[in-house]
């Protein structure tokens, strides 16, 4: 079983649940450095949301590709599906925040 996976797993997870629960705002990449004005045509609480999921999202498939790891035949397979599974969601997540469903 490859610990790493899913130690990083618990952390994306626990992350996304203290962005959201806790109101860690400051850790979405851009919302810290916009000014006031900007700020307020944001609907942050949906962004947070969008960004909980995601990171859940990849930290339950980071956990099941640690379980996998030691269960397939050649474990190189979950390596070279980590690259993707995090490119796409974090592209997902950028497409999606953008939206004007996001925006107040």
């Amino acid at each position: 079983m490859e610990t790493s996976y899913i130690f990083v797993g618990i952390f994306l997870i626990l992350l996304g649940i203290a962005i959201k629960y806790f109101k860690l705002y400051f850790l979405i990449a851009g919302y810290n450095t916009m000014g006031k004005a900007e700020k307020e045509k944001v609907n942050i609480e949906k962004v947070a949301t969008l960004l909980r999921n995601v990171l859940a999202f990849i930290g339950v498939l980071m956990i099941l590709l640690g379980f996998t790891h030691s269960f397939i035949e050649d474990p190189r397979i979950a390596n070279y599906l980590f690259l993707p599974i995090v490119i796409g969601s974090v592209i997902y997540l950028i497409v999606k925040s953008n939206s004007q469903a996001y925006k107040k």
